[in-house]
């Protein structure tokens, strides 16, 4: 059994006694699929971490609640002023983060913390962001005006929740996609795995079976999805998702990548994070060499042309030559503009 399918299943537990007034043992152990002596020990766990769970009988038959009330009162649970005006303010950050489905969520969360604040701190808070402020990352996806009928039909809310409902449970997934690259639309059977927010937008991780292979869809081209009743068995996934790449493409086997940097931009490489295999060589001129073990995918090729002439390829020598065409590409495209 993976090692986080205890846990994945105690929470579809709570999620789903959240959306039920109540439930019985029997019926949790049938939407799990798990038995009812696996059942209890969750029930006991939950309750030892401190969830407000208690069972009713209710008609002759025995019942579980979630009590919805227990975190009524936010400002009883020990958080100082300073931790919750910190929390309060960080909405602005937050919400600029959050996916399209989760924003009405993100702003309604913060509106309830605000319930613990005076209106002179709201006030005060509300003044921050003129002092400090958030961008939303470039290439944050807006629907089109020319996207399908189905497609605006089928609410991104809707279909996360759908897919969290599915992860949960482990259930497969019948859905119709618009493959960006095909520029065509294909059904698949899927099972999914998790769901990814990355780079401005939000992306399904799942393993197709026609194809024996784990692959990215992003949310907003999934045309329509039904969860079926057939379950899958889930894999142990031992990384996270795209975690080769500098973007959101997955299954390039990663290799080793060199880039000199010009001393010019020198200061400003070393001081970022670019990926979690990185090593950074200082060299006598005072540019920098950045060594990464990544995918070699369209992500890395823009990142590196993204620094025009103060970035060149030591290796791979294929690498670089590819990078090398572009650039003649995009100088002749210029070049014949600028006549």
């Amino acid at each position: 059994m993976p090692r986080n399918a205890e846990v994945i299943r105690q929470w579809s537990i709570l999620r789903d006694l959240e959306s039920s007034r109540r439930m019985s043992i029997d019926e949790m152990a049938q939407r799990t699929g798990v038995t009812t002596r696996t059942i209890r020990r969750d029930l006991e766990a939950l309750q030892s971490a401190g969830f407000p769970l208690y069972d009713d009988v209710q008609d002759g038959k025995r019942y579980w609640i979630l009590e919805h009330r227990a975190f009524r009162r936010l400002d009883d649970t020990g958080f100082t002023l300073a931790e919750l005006s910190a929390l309060y303010f960080s909405r602005t950050l937050v919400e600029n983060l959050a996916a399209t489905p989760f924003q009405r969520d993100v702003s309604s969360a913060f509106d309830k913390l605000a319930g613990a604040l005076t209106p002179g701190m709201r006030q005060f808070l509300d003044r921050l962001p003129l002092a400090i402020q958030t961008k939303a990352e470039p290439g944050t996806r807006v629907a089109a005006s020319g996207d399908s009928p189905e497609a605006k039909r089928a609410l991104p809310g809707t279909r996360v929740a759908q897919l969290l409902d599915a992860i949960l449970h482990h259930r497969q997934v019948q859905m119709r996609y618009h493959s960006f690259s095909s520029n065509r639309e294909k059904e698949y059977l899927i099972e999914p795995y998790r769901l990814v927010f990355a780079l401005g937008g939000l992306y399904l991780f799942a393993f197709v079976p026609e194809y024996s292979d784990l692959r990215t869809f992003a949310i907003d081209r999934i045309m329509n999805l039904s969860v079926t009743e057939e379950r899958f068995e889930p894999m142990d996934l031992e990384e996270d998702a795209f975690a080769h790449s500098l973007g959101v493409h997955q299954g390039t086997p990663p290799e080793r990548i060199e880039v000199a940097f010009d001393p010019q931009i020198a200061r400003y490489v070393k001081g970022r994070i670019w990926h979690a295999t990185q090593a950074v060589h200082e060299q006598p001129d005072g540019g920098v060499v950045v060594e990464l073990t990544v995918s070699n995918d369209w992500a890395l090729r823009s990142w590196i042309l993204g620094f025009g002439a103060l970035a060149r390829v030591i290796s791979p020598a294929s690498l670089g030559a590819e990078i090398a065409a572009d650039l003649d590409k995009a100088r002749s495209l210029y070049a014949s503009g600028l006549k």
